[in-house]
């Protein structure tokens, strides 16, 4: 064999990823996949190697770091608890059509199938939630199984690939041609679709721009904004993606997810086109698919997909368009826009004034303003500095009250789990380390992942977290309140001092009570070289009594 050499399977898993030009790696290590620990550390001046304290949080920073960029973020577990710990962020990978490769340590393949320490099969275990999951038997096919899990990571709609390989099998020793780099598969609109939507949107008087999905990046979204200027199309950003369109822009007019507005909600059911880029309206989008007829709809449909299986799946197009949402912006941002209308101009005027309406803040006399806390922060913050959350009540403050004028500046999963903010903020200020990263979670979200503190002390990243304590599992609180009416159960929370849990870690922290200390403490989180957890302290009854869902 030509341009060979004999290599351990560590050895060529770690060299196969540099050659695909990974330079960090998320772990929780493991004795099943010792060899390629061994080998990493070879490597070090080329691959950061990121050692978390928990395999869900370890899996959701390579879900965040795929989001930022775009390429595959890489995560590293054991098998048994370690794989099924890290199942969370495959999921969130899934739902979020996020680019990203776990490689599991599984059991030496001499004693497979026989239900050994901590074995599990997880070709089956992943199968529902990956795009792809297999196990590499042999060595010498190390080089060909991670290049097929780069492709299939990032072509079409992009996802996760889950690599189980046994513990001998990285140990052993085999002769082995490398790899090449992998290539993105790009994919473009034809002349013909472009005329045809050309023509839908000439005839509509209340079209709406409707962008979501993954695949985006700096020059997609420079690109669908003059689109949408050139066609006065009125632009909505789907849940969790916001930040592909300017806020402060005199089209954009609001988010579709959970929440949304009455008066938004009308709109669309009043369009009559609908121009869909890189979303595959989904639940929360669609309010339990009920936005949209899903047969034979009364408005036309455009809808802009990377994968063909997404078109016509749920909902039936008047026109399905088989593109990546880079190629597809790049090419409407050469078309020729149709004169425009005074019924567009005003129909596109309406929707952001609506939009102006939802983002005002409400009268509040509690001495703690949520909204109040959250949009001040537009005035702090620049343009790129990079927000995270997970889930809970208090995700409905930072997404309607504070304004992503940048791409990439939002990570927040689509898929609503809880516990993701910190480990995005830890992946998210490790890949721009001179960028403000703020993460927002609830208290019962923060716990779930807090213990990752280390992990942001470890590597002295100076995240800003905010705590909203309210000493409750808040969301939930909220529809038990809704549907079983004064019979709150199972939903209060029993909290640490949270500034003491930070300091323990060697982080700073600082407690607010009032709207105006808040400003003062996070200026000087701003300014902190370690990470600093903020409490806002307030009871459930005022949280969500202010909450935009209720509005």
């Amino acid at each position: 064999m030509q341009n060979s050499e004999m290599k351990t399977g560590g050895q060529l898993l770690v060299e196969s990823l540099v050659i695909h030009g990974v330079d960090t790696v998320f772990c929780v290590p493991g004795e099943s996949y010792l060899a390629a620990l061994d080998a990493l550390r070879d490597v070090q001046e080329k691959v950061r190697v990121v050692v978390c304290r928990h395999e869900a949080s370890a899996c959701h920073m390579a879900e965040a770091h795929g989001k930022l960029t775009g390429k595959p973020g890489i995560c590293f577990v054991t098998r048994g608890p370690g794989a099924t710990h890290a199942s969370v962020g495959i999921h969130t990978a899934r739902q979020d059509s996020t680019p990203l490769i776990l490689f599991v340590g599984q059991v030496e393949r001499e004693i497979s199938d026989r239900e050994g320490f901590q074995e599990v099969d997880f070709r089956a275990m992943f199968a529902p939630l990956a795009k792809w999951a297999a196990q590499i038997d042999d060595p010498a096919r190390i080089p060909e199984y991670v290049s097929r899990a780069f492709h299939t990571a990032v072509n079409g709609r992009p996802g996760p690939v889950v690599l189980a390989i046994p513990e001998n099998t990285l140990s052993d020793t085999c002769e082995a041609v490398p790899t090449r780099a992998y290539i993105p598969a790009h994919s473009g609109p034809t002349a013909q679709d472009l005329a045809a939507m050309t023509a839908l949107i000439e005839h509509a008087e209340r079209p709406l721009l409707i962008l979501g999905g993954s695949g985006w990046n700096e020059q997609a979204c420079a690109d669908i904004r003059a689109f949408a200027e050139a066609f006065d199309l009125p632009t909505l950003v789907t849940f969790r993606r916001q930040d592909v369109f300017d806020n402060r822009h005199h089209l954009y007019s609001g988010v579709l997810g959970l929440g949304t507005s009455p008066a938004l909600t009308e709109r669309v059911k009043s369009s009559d086109l609908l121009v869909v880029v890189g979303d595959r309206l989904s639940e929360a989008v669609t309010n339990t698919y009920s936005l949209i007829e899903l047969l034979a709809p009364s408005r036309k449909l455009v809808h802009i997909h990377p994968d063909p299986g997404e078109l016509g799946r749920v909902y039936q197009s008047s026109l399905p368009i088989n593109s990546g949402v880079a190629g597809f912006a790049g090419a409407a941002a050469q078309l020729k826009a149709p004169a425009r209308t005074a019924t567009r101009i005003e129909w596109a005027k309406d929707l952001r004034s609506d939009y102006e309406t939802l983002i005002s803040l409400p009268a509040c006399d509690n001495e703690m303003d949520v909204s109040a806390i959250v949009a001040g922060l537009n005035d702090i913050l620049p343009d790129n500095a990079i927000i995270t959350n997970g889930a809970g009540a208090y995700a409905a403050f930072v997404h309607r009250y504070y304004q992503y004028r940048a791409y990439p500046t939002q990570l927040a999963p689509a898929c609503g789990t809880m516990g993701y903010g910190l480990p995005a903020a830890i992946a998210a200020q490790l890949a721009h380390p001179h960028t403000p990263v703020v993460c927002f979670a609830g208290d019962g979200c923060f716990l779930m992942s807090g213990v990752e503190l280390a992990t942001a002390v470890r590597y002295k990243l100076p995240i800003v977290i905010v705590v909203i304590n309210n000493e409750s599992y808040g969301s939930i609180r909220m529809h038990q309140d809704r549907r079983y009416p004064g019979r709150d159960f199972a939903t209060d929370l029993v909290n640490p001092d949270f500034i003491a849990f930070a300091k323990s870690f060697g982080a700073h922290g600082e407690l607010v009570r009032t709207t105006t200390d808040f400003r003062s403490a996070f200026e000087r989180a701003l300014k902190a070289e370690l990470p600093t957890l903020i409490e806002v302290r307030l009871d459930i009854a005022t949280m969500l009594a202010q909450s935009p869902r209720r509005r």
